[in-house]
């Protein structure tokens, strides 16, 4: 039986939450933590008589229950609130950031990774504008320069990137980056060749080669989330415009795309 078959059968279950905005709205609030019948209404902005039997209602559901004058989530009532919170949230990002999903290609992020999308909720999309040419770069740049540790899928490499990414090495810091096998052929090429043979005996560096065509550039730090895409018309890596982000689940979003990718990467000791 697939999602849209259960929701069809539903219609007094799942239908009915998403249905009601005082069924929702006590989910979402509970989840947050207990909840008097005072805050409920202050929260809700309904009356007792309004809030009472939706009360009622998911209690012969079994997703909360009372304790003294309390209203709590079941076990069952924190999977299915999480649940809905997750769905809005999910919803909100890619509304928020629907141009920038829109016009790059998404392909390249696994599913498991798409669907934790809002995580990136807190986030906002940078572009080079005006006088700001150099607005994603530049950005980029300084967050390379405040890391404790850097992990980053290049796409593209450049002189700057090196140069910032070398800096950061000889001050010991962690660094491990991937890239895809095409982009070797630039790094076996002068300054870059030079610049990696200079790091060769830094034990904090590695760089790992995918064969795979990663779509994705990525720079993610203790700090901050940098994400860049490929445009779908045309299949061009937008150095341009770039999502970013300060939050500690955005961070941990970006870890997670960074390890699956590391997954699929075999790691080299300057033999390029």
């Amino acid at each position: 039986m697939n999602g849209f078959e259960i929701y069809k059968k539903m219609d007094d279950g799942v239908q009915a939450i998403y249905r009601s905005r005082l069924l929702t709205e006590i989910l979402l609030s509970l989840n947050e933590g207990s909840k008097k019948l005072p805050q409920l209404r202050e929260i809700t902005g309904s009356t007792s008589q309004a809030l009472i039997p939706k009360l009622r209602k998911l209690e012969a559901d079994h997703l909360i229950e009372t304790k003294g004058h309390e209203y709590f989530l079941t076990s069952a009532g924190k999977i299915v609130a999480s649940g809905i919170a997750d769905s809005f949230v999910i919803f909100w990002t890619i509304n928020k950031f629907k141009h920038f999903w829109l016009k790059h290609y998404l392909e390249e992020i696994p599913i498991p990774l798409l669907k934790e999308i809002g995580c990136l909720y807190e986030s906002e999309v940078l572009k080079d504008k005006g006088m700001k040419i150099l607005n994603v770069y530049n950005n980029q740049l300084k967050m390379l320069k405040e890391a404790d540790h850097i992990h980053g899928i290049s796409s593209v490499v450049t002189e700057g990137y090196t140069d910032s990414i070398s800096e950061r090495v000889k001050e010991r810091i962690p660094v491990e980056l991937i890239v895809p096998l095409h982009a070797t052929e630039e790094l076996k090429r002068s300054p870059y060749l030079e610049k990696i043979e200079a790091l060769k005996n830094y034990e904090n560096f590695k760089l790992m080669v995918t064969d795979e065509d990663i779509k994705v550039g990525l720079i993610v730090t203790d700090k901050h989330l940098s994400l860049n895409l490929y445009e779908k018309e045309g299949a061009e890596y937008d150095i341009s415009t770039g999502l970013f982000s300060s939050d500690s689940k955005a961070i941990e979003w970006g870890e997670m795309l960074f390890w699956y990718c590391k997954g699929k990467a075999d790691f080299i000791k300057m033999q390029i």
